[in-house]
């Protein structure tokens, strides 16, 4: 299920009209619609407002969890939002593997490197 599907289900099970659910939430009902119908990704704030009033995890309207309640592991939201391979933190925090044997740094700069080199090429 998507996060137009869930902030639908949460809104009516509140029997909320969207009309009604938009004018809290501060944002126009042709917007709640067009979230609702996975035309347009709402922006933070309104996610973060969605989630607040019905008191469910922003994980839960993104989809992230089946669980209204269950926030993910910080460092899985880390890694899931914010996964930027050429960032050193990231190849020091996180193992990366391939073929189930974990690759050093060094091994993942080469990667990273070998990716730039080929995407230079087809630009």
């Amino acid at each position: 299920m998507n996060y137009g599907h869930r902030i639908a289900r949460l809104r009516g099970a509140r029997h909320l009209t969207q009309e009604e659910f938009a004018r809290k939430l501060g944002i126009t009902r042709a917007a709640l619609s067009h979230y609702e119908n996975n035309r347009r990704e709402p922006d933070y704030e309104t996610i973060e407002a969605i989630a607040e009033y019905f008191q469910v995890s922003i994980d839960y309207i993104l989809g992230r969890t089946n669980d209204p309640q269950s926030r993910l592991d910080s460092n899985v939201q880390l890694f899931q939002d914010s996964l930027e391979l050429a960032d050193e933190r990231i190849l020091e925090q996180f193992d990366l593997t391939i073929d189930g044997r974990k690759l050093t740094v060094e091994e993942a700069k080469r990667f990273i490197a070998f990716i730039r080199a080929e995407r230079s090429m087809n630009d």
